[in-house]
């Protein structure tokens, strides 16, 4: 039986058969041998058919279906113009060797090609790849790596494409950034109470908020100039009128040292770039909140967003904790526990991040490790529901943490909780609901449109018609007044050579009463001389 190789390179597809396997042998370790000579290969394996892609994007397209074992319309034109015709019902007399078993197998499903991918094929193609660029005459030197170079690039550059507002990345750092800057922020509001303190030390002790006592120190500035002016200013930030006098009484009698205006300037600034930091730290935290209500919305729902972020940081990724089973996510965190305990022998961590979350503390004493392992539970699954269902809904989140509140109860009060069960198949009657009422809400809008597009229509119809009856009138009354003139003109014309006969009778008459007149005068003349 012919054996084929197919060989899919950056440049295109290309066709080799194999002949005389009996000079190297059939076995793997013989044509392994036979690779590094190339005169031995070359006389074994045989240029059939090349043929080139004809652009970049094409290639990648080639590429990616090849990855996914799938056959184009190309691969297939290709081989059924390059390979012996295979009769219908009837098997092949020939074979053809492939690097991918997928790509192999939906070929002899499609075209009764039969394909194999054992370790002699295998070989066989390490060889044709190694000794590529000699096959092919027309490629120029370094015109194969750069083809490789392209290719690489793009289908790594496709392939770690992902949904922009699926991608979990923000989310690490955005929740690695904001412990940063509490620890930033807590050292340097520190640092501006204990620098100003020196100035000012009983406003310490009135104002216990970071961020306001950095607001109050820059109002301030200088403690002698404080006065009663200053108490509107002071409320708006404490939102205390009592504490705004307390302030300024504390001033007027304050023990603390003078300053110069330099170092008063300097404290300032410093307190300026503290309260930046902390709006700052405001602002990243709403952004935190909405990457999260994007990408995982059930498990920010169920255990909260700075705790689901916190694990979704330490897994590495959102798919990393979906994998977890609920033990692993359950100690996620106090790593350095659970190794110190198996080393001496001890007791295991309870819980890790989760401790953060308020169902750990609302549990008593007794119960925090039960509440823990069952709160592991819920969010393993929620993770894995954000991981992989194809629409963001939080409906199941506030199933679970429903389920988590009455996991509570049952602990400190005996009710019986629902089964988990019953409680997904209420999730998905809801989320199905949700579905039909989007679908129902997305005809009515397009109906709506619909109505009113015919209402204008017709209207445009309505006022058309009426346009085009006034229109007709218009018309009517020119053809009318059209027919009118031809008729005048028409009678006109008649009057006119009626007018001339009539004229000419008028003279002709005229010339006979003048000839009988004077013919009767005449015979008057006569008969008066006859008497």
């Amino acid at each position: 039986m012919a054996l084929y190789l197919l060989f899919e390179s950056a440049s295109g597809y290309a066709l080799f058969q194999a002949q005389g396997l009996d000079e190297i042998g059939q076995n793997t370790e013989a044509v392994r041998n036979s690779v590094a000579d190339l005169n031995r290969f070359g006389k074994v394996v045989q240029l059939t058919a090349f043929q080139p892609f004809e652009s970049a994007v094409d290639g990648l397209k080639q590429c990616n279906s090849v990855s996914e074992g799938l056959m184009t319309d190309e691969l297939r034109s290709f081989l059924e113009l390059n390979l012996p015709k295979v009769k219908e019902g009837k098997k092949s007399k020939f074979s053809m060797g492939v690097a991918e078993p997928k790509l192999g197998s939906h070929i002899s499903e499609t075209t009764n090609i039969t394909c194999q991918s054992g370790e002699f094929v295998l070989e066989l193609l390490r060889g044709v790849k190694s000794h590529f660029d000699k096959f092919i005459k027309d490629l120029k030197p370094g015109d194969l790596e750069k083809a490789q170079l392209g290719l690489a690039h793009s289908y790594s550059r496709a392939k770690v494409k992902f949904n922009v507002n699926r991608v979990d990345n923000m989310i690490i750092q955005a929740i690695f950034l904001l412990d940063t800057l509490d620890k930033d922020i807590n050292s340097f509001s520190m640092r501006v109470r204990e620098w100003y303190s020196w100035h000012f030390p009983e406003l310490v002790k009135i104002v216990n908020d970071n961020y306001l006592y950095a607001r109050v120190a820059k109002l301030i500035d200088d403690k002698s100039k404080l006065s009663e002016e200053h108490i509107p200013a002071l409320t708006e930030i404490l939102g205390d009128e009592d504490k705004a006098k307390e302030i300024v009484e504390a001033g007027k009698a304050s023990m603390g040292q003078d300053l110069t205006p330099v170092d008063l300037i300097n404290v300032q600034l410093f307190a300026q770039r503290v309260m930046d930091l902390a709006e700052y730290r405001k602002n990243l935290y709403d952004y935190l909140v909405t990457k999260m209500n994007d990408i995982a919305p059930n498990l920010a729902s169920l255990i909260g967003e700075v705790v689901g972020a916190r694990l979704i940081s330490h897994a590495g990724s959102l798919t990393n904790l979906a994998k977890c089973p609920s033990s692993t996510l359950q100690i996620l965190g106090a790593e350095k526990a659970l190794f110190r305990a198996l080393k001496t022998r001890g007791n295991t961590p309870k819980y890790g991040l989760i401790f953060h979350s308020s169902f750990i503390g609302r549990a008593s004493t007794k119960n925090k490790g039960r509440m823990a392992r069952y709160l592991a539970n819920k969010c393993s699954i929620a993770s894995r529901i954000d991981c992989f269902a194809e629409g963001g809904t939080t409906v199941f989140g506030e199933k679970l943490r429903e389920q988590v509140e009455e996991r509570l109860e049952f602990y400190d009060k005996g009710v019986a909780p629902r089964k988990n069960i019953d409680v997904m198949k209420s999730a998905i009657k809801s989320t199905q609901s949700k579905d039909v009422e989007m679908e129902e809400a997305e005809p009515d809008e397009a109906s709506a449109k619909k109505s009113k597009k015919k209402k204008s229509k017709t209207e445009d119809a309505t006022n058309g018609d009426v346009s085009k009856d006034a229109k007709s009138e218009k018309k009517k009354k020119k053809e009318k007044r059209k027919m009118e003139q031809e008729q005048d003109q028409e009678e006109e014309k008649t009057n006119g050579v009626n007018g001339d006969v009539t004229e000419q009778d008028r003279t002709a008459k005229k010339k006979k009463k003048s000839k009988d007149e004077v013919a009767a005068s005449e015979n008057k003349k006569k008969m008066k001389s006859l008497d």
